[in-house]
């Protein structure tokens, strides 16, 4: 049966986007870069979305932050000790615009899926440390890949 109207793409060259996880190394990221990994899965910088999976070792803190965008968040396996509950594997969270956060700990290896529309930003006592969003992610992953490459 034909459509009532053309549905097709304007742009041809639209694709998926795959991303085959058991081809990609972790890339270590700089706070704790023996507890702390993620892959890049997706970066969109149309609109500043970003997904990632994340992987950190028991013992593993990451430091209070706040976002600036909404997030969601399903472990995979481990526990994570956010606030003052936890997440176990299956479990989902919705974080809204404008989170505040503690610190969030692996209190077992913990890999989870991070989908955030926007930055994250890390602070201390003494203010603002660093931030993470798509381009951040995006040097992370094209410097770990040019070590790499070096390495080979």
């Amino acid at each position: 049966m034909a459509m009532p109207q053309d549905i097709s793409p304007i742009n041809p060259a639209l694709m998926d986007t795959l991303f085959k996880t058991s081809e990609h190394d972790w890339i270590p990221l700089p706070d704790d870069p023996k507890r702390s990994f993620l892959k890049v899965l997706w970066t969109g910088a149309e609109s500043g979305r970003w997904a990632v999976q994340f992987r950190w070792l028991k013992g593993y803190i990451a430091p209070q932050h706040k976002h600036l965008t909404a997030s969601h968040t399903f472990i995979l396996s481990g526990k994570l000790g956010v606030r003052d509950g936890t997440l176990d594997a299956g479990d989902y969270i919705y974080e809204p615009n404008g989170m505040l956060h503690g610190a969030t700990e692996a209190l077992e290896d913990t890999e989870y899926l991070f989908i955030c529309d926007g930055p994250v930003l890390f602070y201390d006592e003494d203010g603002f440390t660093r931030y993470l969003g798509w381009e951040e992610l995006r040097r992370l992953q094209e410097a770990h890949e040019a070590r790499t490459t070096k390495a080979a």
